[in-house]
């Protein structure tokens, strides 16, 4: 005999019919689109802030105070060794859309210096949205199968082979990136950008984990 509560509990079981639906071509263009539009706007705000952030996107944004270099072809160079390492354990498919993406995301980059002048900003608010914007974007790209490059990579690796939480493992690559800010930068712009970088991977701690979402 079934009793209410125990309907309840079926209910609130899936389905087993219930399966993954993947994301369609066209959906992941957009979708890939999308997240480095926001990402390139993000690291836009930190650089016009003054800030870093961590990851690949940190040293690039580094060197760009330390060499005539702009961001966007320093983005790509920081990130052709992790593209070897990116095919080696994720594959053709997942490799090609990441070189994609960090191309995009460099181009997108050298367009915003052009269509978007930010002549004052505040540093506080600069690294605070950068650093969300970031975090939202890499949650796009990661959805459709890709990712930016560089620690991503490694984050996703550690995540999917030894069960530690990407954005945990993506925070502490980008604190020790973040450190080796104090060598160009005042200590008030690092601690800044510390805090920028752990809002960045609370975002992806919370929200990017296996078998929170269908599809």
């Amino acid at each position: 005999m079934h009793t209410p509560d125990s309907e309840k509990r079926h209910d609130d079981r899936p389905l087993a019919t219930e399966r993954t639906i993947p994301h369609s071509p066209p959906e992941d263009v957009l979708g890939v689109l999308t997240g480095t539009f926001l990402a390139a706007l993000g690291l836009y705000l930190l650089q016009e802030a003054e800030a870093v952030t961590g990851g690949t996107a940190g040293l690039a944004l580094l060197l760009t105070y330390a060499t005539p270099l702009s961001f966007g072809w320093l983005f790509v160079l920081v990130n052709l060794p992790f593209f070897l390492l990116a095919l080696w354990k994720k594959g053709w498919r997942f490799t090609l859309k990441t070189l994609v993406s960090v191309a995009i995301v460099s181009v997108f980059s050298e367009v915003n210096e052009f269509l978007l002048p930010v002549p004052d900003i505040n540093p506080i608010y600069g690294v605070v949205a950068g650093n969300l914007l970031l975090g939202v974007a890499l949650l796009i790209v990661f959805r459709h199968g890709s990712s930016l490059g560089g620690f991503n990579v490694l984050a996703l690796i550690a995540q999917e082979q030894f069960h530690l939480r990407a954005g945990y493992v993506q925070m502490s690559l980008d604190l020790v990136v973040i450190l080796l800010a104090l060598t160009v930068m005042a200590p008030s712009g690092v601690v800044l950008s510390a805090a920028g970088a752990v809002v960045l991977n609370i975002v992806l701690a919370f929200n990017h984990r296996p078998g929170r979402y269908r599809a």
